[in-house]
């Protein structure tokens, strides 16, 4: 059933985001499409400077990606080179506190919802509460500190496992991503986009790297230690053109509406990092009986935030096209361009914003859609930076 807007007057968009960013006029080209007009824009270094800003009862808020801005990276890093990797638990502190400042407004994006989904920690033990599929993870809600690579030795060797992600809590991209694998004798190699300086300072690269020296994947991991680290096995993922494959599904309004196939000859299948889109019809195909259970995955994990409008799901094919799991739930997951919905996803010819803007008039957060009483998992208690787990190391 397509979305249906409430009432006959036009919604006042106000969108927090950085007004020169495409995401910006893609989203202002889809409220004024539905005859919306052009939504106020509030500028994120303007929060982060003010200490807030205050919206008008009527207007609807949505909050958009604080990226691709050097000044307002600085603002949140405190790192003056948008390429370091360093700096993303108090990237992640200031964040919450920015959101935290923004008062009236309908609002579309859960602050609590925001603080779970940036700390993958977090979000791991929200969606295994949930009886969401995931990969096995030894540091999920921050049950295991890492300290260092000695600590991801440790926790490798007492899980069992011989093949792990090691991500930043807070990070985001593929920043700071290291794809680790234990060799038959014993040895470790890892796949990162991070290059390291000679100084010891890490920056975010365009090209892959493979480590095969301990002693440099040691300092890698020991420098981004203090940000917070998350460790998740290594799925075996389903293949498509002889290339590794994943999805990222887009859900508005709890209806999985937009999907895209991501492809890469390296673990890493983020597009900024040579991954390329695959065929989306192969995949249903491949996929057979089972495209169903996938898009429902992504529903139960978008389920889990039922305070935001919008959520990008990562989601791991196992090998065969069989089963799924969800990598990660991305709170700015949207950036699809061109891209329209799913056949009978109620987003039929529109574009994630589009997608978006038709359901917003009628989202209730705390409750998704059509789906009558409370939501399954009732909104949890505001998470403050001290409250959060001892690995987080969050700046405030």
């Amino acid at each position: 059933m397509r979305y249906t807007e409430a009432g006959s007057a036009s919604p006042r968009w106000a969108v927090v985001a950085n007004g020169d960013n495409r995401r910006v006029s893609l989203f202002a080209a889809a409220t004024g499409a539905a005859g919306h007009g052009t939504p106020r824009v509030v500028e994120w270094r303007d929060v982060l400077r003010e200490g807030g800003h205050d919206f008008a009862d009527d207007e609807l808020v949505r909050l958009d990606s604080p990226g691709e801005s050097a000044e307002v990276d600085a603002l949140l890093r405190g790192v003056d080179d948008p390429t370091r990797v360093e700096g993303s638990a108090r990237w992640y502190g200031r964040l919450l506190e920015c959101v935290a400042s923004l008062r009236g407004g309908r609002r579309l994006d859960d602050p609590v919802d925001l603080a779970v989904m940036f700390d993958k920690r977090l979000c791991h033990d929200r969606l295994v509460r949930a009886g969401v599929p995931v990969p096995q993870s030894p540091t999920s809600g921050g049950a295991a500190p890492v300290r260092d690579w000695a600590d991801v030795r440790r926790i490798m060797e007492e899980a069992g496992l011989r093949r792990v992600f090691v991500k930043l809590a807070h990070g985001s991209s593929a920043s700071g991503v290291l794809a680790i694998e234990t060799t038959a004798s014993g040895r470790f190699r890892a796949t990162t986009s991070v290059e390291r300086t000679e100084e010891g300072r890490l920056h975010n690269s365009l090209r892959l790297r493979r480590y095969t020296e301990e002693r440099e994947i040691a300092a890698i991991v020991d420098t981004l230690a203090p940000d917070g680290l998350h460790i998740e096995r290594w799925l075996p993922k389903a293949s498509l053109g002889g290339r590794s494959a994943d999805l990222r599904i887009v859900v508005v309004g709890g209806r999985a509406t937009h999907a895209v196939v991501r492809t890469s000859r390296s673990p890493l299948t983020n597009l900024h990092l040579g991954g390329a889109r695959g065929d989306l019809a192969a995949v249903r195909v491949l996929a057979g009986d089972r495209w169903a259970a996938a898009l429902d995955t992504s529903e139960r994990a978008a389920a889990c935030f039922p305070g935001t409008l919008c959520v990008g799901v990562d989601l791991l094919p196992a090998v065969g096209w069989r089963r799924f799991a969800v990598g990660e739930v991305n709170a700015f997951g949207d950036l699809l361009p061109r891209l329209t919905g799913l056949p009978d996803s109620g987003a039929e010819g529109l574009d994630t914003y589009a997608a978006q803007v038709a359901a917003a008039v009628s989202f209730s957060p705390g409750r998704l859609p059509g789906t009558p009483g409370p939501a399954a998992e009732p909104p949890a208690p505001p998470v403050r930076p001290h409250e959060l787990p001892r690995t987080t190391h969050a700046t405030v």
